[in-house]
């Protein structure tokens, strides 16, 4: 069962007083103890973290969500049985789905929502929801259904066990997937591999949702990106800060655009532009 939740006032992006606090008595690690082995010693160089001194932050960007921002917040609050923060931003949705998250928020079902003022994008929204983070692991989850908070447990393993800063969740390395659009694919995979010349990485997914970080690590980074520009500009400042970078499977369940997706032609002309500039000019 969930933590309850005590409700806590809405506050939009010029707020400064965050109303999430730590459980004092932590959920059952049962999942990720049985993954990781219990208390199995660690190799030497490893940082590893305890399960049961895990927060992670759920970063919950959201714009015009309605029919799967309720889904996504139950799917998210069932994913693993460690201490969860979730943080949603809303960025100036017009269909709704700002009436469902007060209400979500009322209800306990969230802990922090922001809300923008004006619409600013996916980045904005990232960097808004990861200031208001307190936890030592963060992840990125879209409110579209695309991508399963079942997966969690395989991106946390690797920085529990201590041996990653991040994770990355490729969803070209074997997991299930929709079969949909053969050109996103071309691009996905030409824009990591121009990632790639940059950063010296060998990644499969460069813009993957699925970035799980260390909280010191991930609140450390200078990040200025606005729309979809965040996943490039993310993994080139995780790679200037030679951060250990794992990749592990994920499962993927695209939408079409009649279902409401959202990224275009337009960002990804714009990511490679992005690329170079993120990876060029460090600040």
């Amino acid at each position: 069962m969930p933590n309850e939740r005590a409700p806590s006032p809405v506050m939009t992006e010029h707020d400064s007083e965050l109303p999430f606090t730590a459980p004092s008595t932590p959920r059952s690690s049962g999942r990720l103890d049985g993954l990781l082995g219990g208390k199995a010693p660690r190799m030497r160089g490893r940082t590893p973290l305890e399960p049961s001194a895990l927060v992670l932050s759920v970063l919950v960007p959201v714009y015009n969500e309605r029919a799967t921002i309720e889904t996504i917040i139950e799917q998210v609050r069932g994913a693993v049985d460690v201490q969860t923060q979730i943080i949603c931003v809303d960025d100036c949705s017009t269909d709704g789905t700002r009436d469902i998250l007060a209400r979500l928020k009322q209800e306990g079902r969230i802990d922090v929502l922001i809300l923008h003022e004006q619409n600013r994008g996916k980045g904005a929204a990232i960097r808004t929801a990861l200031a208001a983070s307190t936890g030592n692991v963060v992840i990125v989850q879209d409110a579209d259904l695309e991508y399963d908070p079942a997966d969690w447990p395989g991106l946390l393993q690797p920085i529990i066990d201590g041996k990653a800063d991040a994770v990355f969740g490729s969803r070209f390395l074997g997991g299930p997937h929709r079969v949909l659009f053969f050109w996103h694919m071309i691009g996905n995979k030409t824009l990591t591999l121009m990632s790639n010349v940059f950063t010296n990485l060998n990644l499969t997914d460069m813009e993957t949702c699925y970035k799980a970080i260390r909280g010191e690590v991930a609140r450390s980074l200078h990040l200025t990106a606005d729309r979809f520009g965040f996943e490039p500009e993310i993994t080139a400042r995780l790679a200037q800060a030679n951060a250990r970078i794992y990749e592990v499977p994920i499962s993927y369940s695209g939408r079409t655009y009649a279902e409401g997706k959202k990224i275009g032609w337009k960002d990804a002309v714009a990511a490679f532009w992005q690329i170079a500039k993120y990876n060029l000019w460090h600040k």
